[in-house]
């Protein structure tokens, strides 16, 4: 009898379900996202959008590229193509060429492309609101997602884990994993759902202002008590 293959885990789903955690450790995490959001009361998306398919393709472009170059990009972009039916039918060679300076521009076009042909074929020229609909589409993993339903739709269905994310949090002492899925199962029983989406920008904005790879300004740091400050070797001013 031929062995039973083991089914692959969709790519929307992490592997395994969050832990339980300590007391402690969920009153240091409520200190933590209480100082941030009293430090950076306006943390928003980045990325500039009027819709949610804007948002969707602003975070399919944002893959290996600034916020600020993919800002730079998208008003063009959408004035030509600005819904799913008009960027379905693009030329493909004209979406590369719009796209070209956010990096991998091929792939990237083709991405958009392909996601904007499903959305009208599957979704009825609606972006879809469920995570397993929007991992189906070319170009969307979870973390793309996830930006999506917590910006667009207002749904909580994990923690965004971008470069900054993970190094805080592992700088803080939230997590000791590397891989982003982990990352997010380690987060997401530490903080409230509904705080999901907010504590990406919030850990985001404190990366790029006080807590950047390389001296990090612990001593202007708000969470500088509850923070470890794992593998800080070197502080800035």
């Amino acid at each position: 009898m031929p062995a039973t293959k083991k089914r692959k885990p969709a790519r929307g789903k992490p592997k395994s379900k969050p832990l339980r955690v300590a007391d402690d450790q969920l009153k240091r995490a409520a200190r933590i996202y209480k100082s941030l959001r009293k430090t950076y009361p306006d943390a928003k998306c980045a990325l500039e959008h009027k819709n949610a398919f804007e948002l969707l393709v602003s975070t399919i472009l944002s893959a290996q590229c600034t916020d600020v170059r993919v800002n730079m990009v998208t008003p063009a972009l959408f004035k030509k193509y600005p819904t799913p039916a008009k960027m379905a039918g693009a030329p493909q060679d004209d979406l590369e060429e719009l796209v070209r300076t956010t990096g991998f521009f091929r792939n990237k076009a083709k991405s958009l492309k392909g996601a904007s042909q499903l959305i009208m074929k599957d979704h009825a020229g609606d972006v879809p609101d469920g995570m397993d609909e929007l991992t189906a589409l070319p170009g969307v993993a979870r973390k793309t997602a996830n930006v999506v339903l917590g910006n667009a739709f207002g749904k909580n269905e994990g923690v965004v884990v971008d470069t900054h994310v993970a190094r805080l949090t592992n700088r803080m002492g939230l997590t000791r994993a590397r891989d982003p899925k982990k990352i997010e199962l380690d987060l997401m029983p530490l903080f409230p759902r509904k705080n999901w989406a907010l504590l990406s920008h919030l850990l985001i904005h404190h990366g790029r202002n006080l807590c950047p790879a390389r001296k990090p300004k612990c001593d202007n740091c708000p969470i500088a008590d509850d923070c470890p400050k794992v593998g800080v070797t070197s502080k800035g001013a």
